[in-house]
């Protein structure tokens, strides 16, 4: 059984991660823990959004693309399986995508016990700190 992973692409926001890749060589999500469109996953050229310490990383995506999140969001999130999607319209914020009248979005589903069990056996998720200056 392969090992379950705590976040994906729809087909729709992999197109558009190879687009931003293409243009702007590797970038790295981030999804913080704020309100309204502050809530939404963030694309970013990597280097150039600084992961703090306590932010975890939950993945990466599609084509080596890291995917981190808050600590705080991460421990209300952690027994879920997030997919990125993208959908019209403008968010707010610095993403890479929203020159391009899209959004990246969250959908989210209840991890299954034996998912969440796999996930929990395996060791803890690398944060921020684990990270060389």
């Amino acid at each position: 059984m392969p090992e379950p992973n705590r976040v994906e692409l729809t087909a729709a926001a992999a197109r558009l991660l190879h687009d931003l890749i293409e243009r702007h060589g590797p970038v790295m999500f981030h999804q913080s823990g704020g309100c309204c469109d502050g809530s939404a996953p963030m694309c970013y050229p990597r280097g150039e959004f600084r992961v703090g310490g306590q932010d975890v990383l939950l993945g990466e995506v599609d084509t080596d693309t890291p995917f981190w999140m808050s600590a705080d969001q991460y421990e209300y999130w952690k027994h879920t399986h997030l997919t990125v999607d993208v959908v019209p319209g403008r968010g707010s914020g610095f993403s890479l995508e929203a020159p391009e009248g899209v959004r990246f979005l969250i959908r989210s589903r209840l991890l299954t016990d034996d998912e969440f069990l796999q996930l929990e056996s395996a060791p803890p998720p690398r944060t921020g700190a684990d990270i060389p200056d």
